[in-house]
């Protein structure tokens, strides 16, 4: 499980590991990019003993390892690593979107449906786009008001940070996963528990096809 640093106050080296994860998530730090602390104290304005901090606590989640003759790297998943990932993960989420159809009061929907018109105005904007999916991720999961819910996607959370944007080289997925981010929050709207659990089966068939394309792709280069 991700390291979580305390929130307050939050030091230099918690600023530059939040900052390096969602780097990483969003696809600003690549799989196979080497880890300079030179270069990253550079990057983030900071002195070189916070960011070695953080890179620390980053290791121990995973999210860089150590190579032979290149030293510190982004881990990467391969094609079999995704492929696992995702066979989970259409055992939880579909369930927990039918947990969140059944579930969600009128608040929770109306934030989903603000939620939803935001991700429409930053579709431009890759950073800002993936910070939001993973806000919006967040909240359809919440709404399904079960805790192991939420503790085993939690769980979960290095990996799916590892996979990164599945619609960072595909501009066709991009368009397609707003409309699916759609169709869960009318299902969940409709308290639809098996139209939910059908939309996030897409959903989640979409994200996979477009990251193992692009997996099998790049080793083809």
């Amino acid at each position: 499980m991700p390291h979580t640093p305390e929130k307050k106050p939050e030091s230099l080296g918690q600023a530059a590991y939040r900052q390096l994860q969602e780097a990483i998530e969003t696809g600003v730090l690549k799989p196979g990019d080497r880890v300079s602390v030179n270069a990253l104290a550079d990057r983030l304005a900071i002195s070189r003993t916070p960011v070695r901090e953080a890179i620390a606590w980053l290791e121990t989640d995973g999210l860089i390892v150590h190579q032979p003759y290149l030293g510190r790297v982004i881990a990467e998943l391969d094609h079999q690593m995704v492929n696992e990932l995702y066979a989970l993960r259409f055992v939880i989420e579909p369930a927990a979107v039918g947990m969140a159809a059944k579930n969600a009061t009128d608040a929770e929907i109306d934030v989903l449906r603000e939620m939803l018109e935001f991700e429409r105005s930053v579709l431009n904007d890759p950073i800002e786009r993936e910070r939001h999916n993973r806000r919006f991720h967040n909240a359809l999961y919440r709404t399904a008001h079960n805790r192991y819910v939420i503790s085993t996607l939690r769980a979960l959370q290095t990996p799916m940070i590892l996979l990164g944007p599945a619609t960072a080289t595909n501009p066709k997925r991009l368009q397609d996963a707003y409309a699916e981010h759609a169709e869960l929050v009318e299902c969940i709207a409709a308290h639809d528990v098996e139209g939910a659990r059908a939309a996030m089966v897409r959903h989640l068939t979409g994200g996979q096809r477009a990251r193992v394309s692009y997996l099998l792709n790049r080793q083809s280069d």
